[in-house]
């Protein structure tokens, strides 16, 4: 049985014992989701690309501490949302804004899927989220696009249970202002 056919817990007690290529099937089946759930964070395709890359290294040496294998794409969508979220605070501390400008696209069945982006209405509101305040959108897409709940957020916000529905709040209803505006 070769390393393509076989099944995620499989492959991951190859990438444990090393075996690169059993790495790199495991690459294949995540980089695309991993890229999307980055660069809803960090709004910058190569920002994006470089955490997508680092938590897969984090991943792979850090795989004898995951417990239960069938849990791994959850647990590396959680580095990848840590190390997008890490990378948020630092630039946004440095007052960065991102040069370009990407469309989203989620590949999982948690958020809006690919075949939405062609609806005008889902394009409308991903373009107008980008004009929030950060900790709106950053809220925003945690909650709605990436499926996390409250505690969830509270954790990666590093925010109280009170603030973050607080902010979810807020940040929905100024998202219902200026998409009314655009009406």
């Amino acid at each position: 049985m070769t390393s393509t056919n076989q099944n995620i817990e499989q492959l991951l007690l190859h990438c444990k014992s090393g075996n690169q290529r059993a790495q790199l099937e495991v690459y294949n089946r995540y980089n695309k989701a991993m890229y999307n759930t980055a660069i809803r964070i960090v709004k910058d395709s190569f920002k994006a690309e470089d955490i997508m890359q680092e938590s897969f290294l984090t991943a792979f040496t850090k795989l004898n501490t995951l417990e239960d294998t069938k849990v791994f794409g959850a647990w590396l969508k959680r580095i990848v949302v840590n190390n997008s979220i890490a990378h948020y605070n630092k630039t946004s501390k440095q007052n960065e804004v991102p040069l370009n400008s990407v469309l989203y696209k989620v590949e999982d069945n948690n958020g809006i899927e690919e075949n939405n982006h062609n609806n005008e209405k889902v394009k409308q509101i991903m373009s107008v989220m980008k004009t929030l305040k950060p900790n709106y959108s950053l809220g925003l897409s945690l909650h709605l696009i990436e499926g996390y709940d409250y505690e969830e957020i509270c954790d990666i916000m590093n925010i109280s249970y009170a603030n973050c529905r607080t902010l979810i709040s807020r940040a929905k209803e100024s998202l219902r202002k200026k998409l009314m505006q655009t009406v």
